[in-house]
């Protein structure tokens, strides 16, 4: 073998090392999820919580590999993938400087062995779910949450994806979405939104008259906690999009990303003062969640100051967009509509004003910026009606969403698992 075709073969090991490592941060951002709802939520309801977030990853993992990959980069046509069921049809053998992928053509683009794609957008599956547990928690059925996740995760997600990643449509119009701020964070935004309306309030969270009666989350330091762990992951989920660790780009994603969450933390504390009147420690942790769903489209074409700008802009969205929500009387437990959903759209719009290719304050011209808004209409309508739909089959074949007030009142823990994240020695521990 030659210098060159040994300096190949390195390339491509390096290149695998580093998108597994990735993949991993990604992972981690599970826990991250988890936290963060638990923490912004009673103590009755952290077993329930938890076990969402453990099965969501699982059943995420089955059905990807069942037919969401093939979905999604399967060849096809421009709306799905119609190949690769179950990674049938691959080529995964190694050739000096690339691979070959059979079924799947849109991965083309990485000299990557084809297992380790799959692993890294595996990865990607559980947030778009993990987002619809946080806005739903504290009042939806265990066994209904999980049926509409196994569609959310193996159907609508996986289209979404193809659209823009696997040959579709709108990655042929010239979308940028690079990492997922519409493709992961809006579809789960949508899903979640349409959940809240459908389900309805928490008991007592708004009186007759529309006013807001704060319900706390039972820790604080927890939810931070969560927070710090999902930003972390980011840089896996945002730099490892770029599948390589040969060039500059993921230096410059992983800049861009800690930038546009940073800004988010400060506009979002700022924001919170002016609005709300106190720094409030949910508001900065979701500011900080808003930059970083924000700059996820865009975080391999812009400038640091363009994070910046759009991490700010981020901040003040999210805290606007939770007392609009408040006013409108959806509840929303730990903000995922106003963190994935309104800044999925927002980071969506703002690569077609800040892409140094083209975007609109660049070149002043508005084709990019069209597309992209273009791609977010497509994708909510998508999402959100497919959504909405799939709530009421879910509802009709189970016998309902909600739990029973009763069951709410006690907490999901005891109700739905029959046991108790901080049993004391004066309750019951287990209905066991």
């Amino acid at each position: 073998m030659s210098s060159t075709e040994n300096i190949a073969v390195l390339a491509i090991s390096l290149d695998t090392v580093w998108v597994i490592f990735a993949a991993v941060l990604v992972f981690m951002m599970n826990a991250g999820f988890g936290m963060l709802e638990a923490g912004l939520c009673r103590a009755k309801n952290t077993v329930n919580i938890f076990a969402k977030n453990i099965v969501i990853f699982s059943i995420a993992s089955l059905s990807f590999w069942l037919v969401g990959f093939g979905l999604m980069f399967g060849d096809g046509n421009s709306l799905m993938g119609t190949t690769g069921w179950m990674l049938s049809g691959e080529d995964n053998s190694p050739a000096i400087g690339e691979y070959y992928y059979g079924d799947y053509s849109a991965l083309g683009w990485a000299a990557l062995p084809l297992y380790a794609k799959v692993l890294f957008q595996l990865m990607f599956v559980a947030a778009s779910a993990h987002i619809v547990s946080g806005a739903v928690s504290e009042r939806i059925k265990f066994f209904s949450f999980i049926a509409f996740s196994i569609v959310l995760v193996a159907i609508i997600y996986p289209i979404v994806g193809h659209w823009v990643w696997g040959g579709g449509w709108l990655g042929e119009m010239g979308f940028t979405d690079f990492a997922g701020s519409s493709v992961v964070h809006s579809v789960g935004g949508w899903a979640a939104l349409t959940g809240t309306i459908i389900l309805g309030a928490r008991a007592k969270k708004f009186t007759r008259d529309g006013r807001v009666a704060p319900i706390p989350g039972h820790n604080q330091a927890m939810a931070a906690l969560g927070m710090f762990l999902l930003w972390f992951g980011w840089f896996g989920f945002n730099a490892g999009s770029a599948m390589t660790a040969g060039n500059d780009i993921i230096a410059t994603v992983a800049l861009n990303t800690t930038l546009a969450a940073a800004a988010g933390v400060l506009s979002a504390l700022i924001a919170a003062e002016v609005l709300v009147g106190k720094p409030d420690l949910s508001m900065i942790v979701n500011g900080s969640l808003a930059g970083l769903v924000a700059i996820t489209a865009g975080c391999a074409v812009v400038s640091t100051s363009g994070a910046v700008i759009i991490g700010l802009v981020a901040g003040v969205l999210v805290v606007y967009s939770i007392m609009l929500l408040d006013k409108r009387c959806i509840d929303d437990p730990v903000g995922a509509v106003p963190v994935h959903l309104v800044n999925g759209i927002w980071g969506t719009l703002a690569v077609g004003l800040f892409s140094l290719e083209n975007g609109f304050f660049y070149t002043g011209e508005l084709s990019l910026l069209v597309v992209q808004a273009v791609g977010v209409a497509a994708i909510g309508a998508f999402a959100g009606i497919g959504s909405y739909f799939v709530w009421h089959i879910v509802s009709l074949l189970l016998g309902g969403l909600r739990v029973s007030q009763e069951e709410e009142h006690i907490g999901l823990d005891i109700s739905e698992h029959g046991m108790e994240a901080y049993p004391s020695s004066s309750g019951p521990k287990s209905l066991y």
